[in-house]
């Protein structure tokens, strides 16, 4: 009867070997999920109070870049630089929305033979966009994150 219960004590301790399974280690599941995220691209991009509403995730992204390429047209456009650079017809702006809701915006170097003082144009960007209407930064994973885009703004619109 020992040999049969001692038997048995032991075919139970070993078959439960079989069934403990390691945990994972968490570095290699943190790595696994790092890989699974798409960084390039967001849940939600920004927004602005005139794309609010009921819009799927392309129509929202295309109401937020034209009204953003069409307010930047109106604070710099006809006025100064046009009668400044009567050569420019399009500039290319940075945007930059941080997480906080705060925006910058940078004038691009042209990559064309056409030359200004891009200091200056920098200067009056900065300048006519600092009380820029507020934006709604884009949320990744349902957390707030910062975005950079670079947009063509046009200048000259020929007739």
């Amino acid at each position: 009867m020992y040999k049969k219960l001692s038997l048995f004590f032991v075919f139970l301790v070993v078959s439960c070997q079989f069934f403990d399974a390691k945990a994972p280690d968490e570095n290699v599941l943190l790595q696994e999920e790092l890989n699974k995220i798409n960084w390039s691209e967001v849940d939600q991009y920004p927004s602005i109070f005139q794309c609010d509403g009921n819009l799927d995730i392309e129509q929202q992204k295309q109401c937020f870049f034209d009204n953003l390429i069409k307010t930047i047209q109106e604070r710099i456009g006809v006025d100064t630089i046009q009668v400044m650079y009567p050569e420019v017809d399009t500039i290319d702006v940075k945007v930059t929305i941080n997480a906080d809701s705060t925006l910058k915006f940078e004038a691009q170097q042209p990559k064309d033979s056409i030359t200004y003082d891009f200091v200056k144009i920098d200067s009056i960007l900065k300048n006519r966009l600092s009380d820029f209407p507020k934006v709604e930064p884009a949320i990744k994973r349902g957390i707030k994150v910062k975005t950079q885009f670079v947009v063509p703004v046009i200048i000259k619109v020929t007739e």
